[in-house]
């Protein structure tokens, strides 16, 4: 764990954008302060998937939910999590009922 120190120098962290059949993970280096709408301008990610809008995208730190302008610490891990395409909990029902009775295709 990285102390609750400020630091001067440069933060190295890692932005990671994640589609259903593959992920995105590019090393940044920002200035101190930076913040986690910095790390997705410096990703390139609005920029390779034109069609996702990561401004409204929830976007966290190891998986913990933060606003974009959340300040940054040395290590970090940028997230930005895109809508499901499926509600888990349903594709776990349909899963069980096709196993239970037979799949219907």
């Amino acid at each position: 764990m990285v102390p609750d120190v400020p630091s001067n120098g440069p933060l190295h962290v890692e932005a990671v954008f994640a589609l259903s059949d593959r992920q995105e993970l590019v090393p940044l280096v920002l200035n101190a302060g930076a913040t986690v709408a910095d790390a997705l301008q410096a990703s390139g990610f609005q920029h390779k998937f034109p069609d996702t809008d990561f401004e409204n995208l929830q976007s966290g730190i190891w998986g913990r939910i933060v606003s974009l302008n959340q300040r940054l610490q040395e290590g970090d891990r940028v997230e930005f999590y895109r809508a499901l395409e499926r509600d888990p909990r349903e594709a776990r029902r349909e899963l069980a009922h096709a196993q239970r009775f037979g799949s219907s295709s």
